[in-house]
C-alpha cells in the first residue's frame, strides 16, 4: 500500500465521528447507553459529554426529573427511563444538526464501517478499521477507473465519447469526494443533501448517473 494512498485512508479514519449517527440513536448504541449507566449511578457527567454546552442545562433537569420519577416504582421507572432516552438523543441529534426520528430498536444491522469503528474504540486499536477502509477506497477507484479505461477518448465517434465522459464524471467525482472527505476533518457531519452538521462523516459516493455525489462548495464542474 502506498504512503500517500495510506495517508489519505487514515485521514478518513480520522474524520469518523466518535458516535456514529447510524446508532446514536439505538437502544443498544452509545448514548442510550451511556444514559443507562448514568441512571443507575446518579451521575449526569458522562451524558453530558453527549450534548452541547448550551443544552447542559436541559439535560441537566431532564436527569433530576427523570431520577425523581424512577423512585415511584418499576413502571415509573420504565417510563422515566425512556422518558430521558429520548429526550437525551433528541437533543444530541439537534446539536448534529439532524432530525431526531425516535428511538430505535436494538440490534440494527449497523453495516462494517460502524462495527470496525466501535471495534477500535473498544481493543484500542485502529487496524482493523483501517484495512476496512482501505480496501473500500481501493475497490471504489478501481472499478470506476476501469469503466473508464474500458471507453474511448471523445474524438469523431460522438457515442462513444459520451459513454468516455459518462464513465470519466463518476470516477474523478468518487477521487474528489473522498479527498475532501478526508481533507475536511473532524468538524463537519455530512448528511445525504450534502449539506454538513457537528461531525464528518466521510461520503464516497460519486455524482453522475444514479450515484450520490459529494457536495462540491465550488459548482458542479462537469
Amino acid at each position: 500500500m502506498s504512503k500517500p494512498f495510506m495517508a489519505v485512508v487514515l485521514a478518513l479514519l480520522a474524520a469518523l465521528p466518535s458516535a456514529p449517527r447510524a446508532h446514536c440513536d439505538t437502544l443498544d448504541g452509545p448514548v442510550v447507553q451511556t444514559a443507562r449507566k448514568a441512571l443507575e449511578t446518579g451521575k449526569a457527567n458522562p451524558v453530558l459529554a453527549w450534548v452541547r454546552p448550551q443544552d447542559e442545562g436541559e439535560i441537566r433537569a431532564a436527569f433530576a426529573r427523570a431520577l425523581a420519577v424512577r423512585k415511584a416504582g418499576p413502571e415509573a421507572r420504565a417510563l422515566a427511563d425512556t422518558w430521558f432516552f429520548e429526550t437525551l438523543v433528541r437533543v444530541h441529534r439537534a446539536g448534529e444538526g439532524a432530525p431526531y426520528t425516535g428511538l430505535k430498536s436494538a440490534g440494527q444491522d449497523l453495516g462494517p464501517a460502524v462495527q470496525a469503528a466501535d471495534r477500535a474504540v473498544d481493543t484500542g486499536s485502529s487496524e482493523a478499521a483501517e484495512k476496512l477502509l482501505a480496501d473500500a477506497v481501493r475497490t471504489g477507484a478501481r472499478e470506476r477507473f476501469a469503466r473508464l479505461k474500458a471507453q474511448k477518448r471523445p474524438a469523431e465517434d460522438v457515442a462513444a465519447g459520451r459513454a468516455w465522459v459518462e464513465a470519466y464524471v463518476p470516477f474523478v467525482h468518487y477521487v474528489e469526494g473522498v479527498y475532501q472527505a478526508a481533507a475536511g476533518g473532524a468538524g463537519a457531519h455530512a448528511e445525504p443533501d450534502g449539506r454538513t452538521h457537528g461531525h464528518a462523516e466521510p461520503s464516497a459516493a460519486s455524482h453522475a448517473h444514479g450515484e450520490a455525489a459529494p457536495a462540491h462548495p465550488r459548482g458542479e464542474r462537469h
